[in-house]
């Protein structure tokens, strides 16, 4: 697959795509795309092949003829699908705050001086495993669709849980529920946002807003509930009734229907063929040559050190400081609602704000998110914290609903697979490490003061990083337009000599005709 900054800059998203010009054996060169044949303009590879996202038609993909995603029709019960996948999946993620105080109890002891730092490992591997596994994810996804890998990946997660129900020490949740319910929901998790570019193109933007807002749902009824169902049955009796959202999840995956794009793929499935791609198309790391990815994809990551601690230790947070006369689910609660109301909001901002100018959204929900860590510590009245927490839970709705959109942007939609796959997988290195570090200063300093101002710090460097991306984005795209209008120029150039060379061989054969 070539390289974003080699394709022809697409039509409505910054440049007219370039007419498509006739191929006469004579004069016109095929261009090569993965080692396969493509006629310039012709739309389909002379050999087959071509990715499902390539049927998707977002922003930056080739000229090749796609369907047109139908915004409609089925789409709406993925949209649905997916939404109970990003419910259940950061919902309980979400949620670990209540289930990081009950471990505390139940597993801890006054006589462990480092009781913080280890527990926080076992929500914090988790959320990192998500994104960790998110690179291998995509190339699943690749081979083998969106419903086979998500189908697959619930089935692995509710393992996961399952067993984690079973466990009587810390140490092996790291591996049942860390490790295992972690990497199941990764690859559940992925297919969901991918597959919504098969459906979407105009609604992009409000339909990835609908879907991520599902979490929110999730955010703000968990805690209630695994509050009940803890003081009830107990921890174990309450990881089996999540069981039940993963299976659920389980039967979601079958929606995820493939969209066919050409008659040579429909031949191909209901032959059964399966073909393997090459190597080049599997490990994808062409999207890291577009420079603009790029920073946005190392930005991100820079941004989420301390993006993470809240959700960890917020909770434990609110019972050192106001001990057990307030209700600290109710912060969860705001955050949840508002961040579901920033998704939807923002995911339709965006749909109106062209190119990748929808970066400029991120950069605001960092700088708030990063400032509203800060205040954490300064709120020494429960309603200081509620009015936080509703800030925090709108930006960070804001960031978490453009991430798909913006990627469609930066790199078209035949590489934006993968190119989430390694965004999320380098954003499972500061989502691990930022918990443990803030349990370790709880631990040391005996208050969570020191950990949550430095968690600010990180949203403000990368949110300037990110600053430079529209700039960048754009200097890329008017190179891209000038490399397109010398090759039409070549190809033209061609066409011409090709015609004269034509005319002049064919006049003397006239001529000797004529004489005759």
């Amino acid at each position: 697959m070539a390289p974003v900054s080699e394709q022809p800059a697409p039509q409505g998203a910054g440049g007219p795509a370039a007419a498509p010009l006739p191929c006469p054996a004579a004069a016109a060169e095929l261009r090569r795309e993965n080692g396969e044949e493509r006629c310039p303009g012709s739309g389909s590879p002379a050999a087959g092949g071509g990715g499902a996202l390539a049927a998707a038609g977002g922003a930056g993909g080739s000229a090749a003829a796609a369907a047109e995603p139908p915004d409609g029709g089925w789409g709406w019960v993925v949209m649905l699908a997916a939404m109970w996948c990003n419910g259940s999946v950061f919902g309980i993620q979400n949620s670990c705050g209540v289930l990081f105080v009950s471990m505390l109890q139940l597993f801890g002891s006054a006589e462990d001086k480092q009781l913080a730092f280890k527990t926080a490992w076992v929500s914090s591997l988790s959320m990192g495993m998500i994104f960790f596994c998110s690179p291998i994810v995509s190339v699943f996804t690749d081979l083998f669709g969106c419903r086979k890998v998500a189908v697959i990946g619930a089935a692995v997660g509710f393992a996961g849980l399952l067993s984690s129900s079973f466990v009587s020490t810390i140490e092996p949740l790291y591996f049942t529920y860390g490790v295992l319910f972690a990497c199941g929901c990764s690859f559940a998790y992925q297919p969901s946002l991918v597959v919504l570019g098969y459906y979407f193109k105009k609604r992009l933007g409000l339909v990835n807003g609908i879907v991520t807002a599902g979490s929110s749902l999730f955010t703000v009824s968990l805690p209630f509930l695994l509050r009940v169902l803890i003081d009830s049955v107990g921890l174990y009796n309450t990881l089996r009734v999540l069981c039940i959202l993963m299976f659920i999840l389980f039967l979601a995956g079958f929606t995820y229907k493939p969209l066919v794009s050409n008659a040579k793929d429909k031949e191909e499935g209901k032959k059964g063929k399966f073909r393997f791609p090459p190597e080049k198309k599997i490990f994808n790391f062409s999207v890291f040559k577009v420079t603009s990815y790029r920073i946005w994809a190392f930005g991100i990551p820079a941004a989420l050190f301390g993006y993470f601690v809240p959700y960890v230790h917020l909770m434990k947070h609110v019972k050192d400081r106001f001990g057990d006369s307030v209700p600290e689910e109710v912060l969860l609660l705001c955050l949840g609602i508002t961040s579901g109301i920033g998704r939807l909001i923002f995911g339709r901002v965006a749909d109106y704000i062209p190119g990748a100018k929808k970066v400029y959204l991120q950069v605001t929900s960092f700088f708030f998110i990063g400032l509203m860590s800060m205040m954490i510590p300064l709120c020494h009245v429960f309603g200081g914290l509620i009015a936080v927490c509703l800030f925090m839970g709108l930006f960070d709705g804001c960031f978490i609903c453009i991430m798909a959109p913006i990627a469609f942007e930066l790199v078209g939609a035949q590489d934006v697979s993968q190119a989430i796959g390694f965004l999320l997988g380098l954003m499972s290195i500061p989502m691990t490490v930022g918990p443990p570090i803030a349990g370790l200063l709880r631990d040391h300093l005996g208050t969570y003061d020191v950990a949550f101002y430095l968690a600010g710090v990180p949203p403000l460097i990368g949110g300037a990083i990110l600053c430079f991306i529209p700039w960048v984005h754009e200097r890329q795209k008017l190179k891209e337009r000038a490399k397109t209008v010398d090759g039409e120029t070549t190809e033209k150039m061609l066409v011409n000599e090709s015609t004269f060379v034509s005319d002049a061989a064919e006049k003397p054969v006239k001529e000797t005709e004529s004489g005759l």
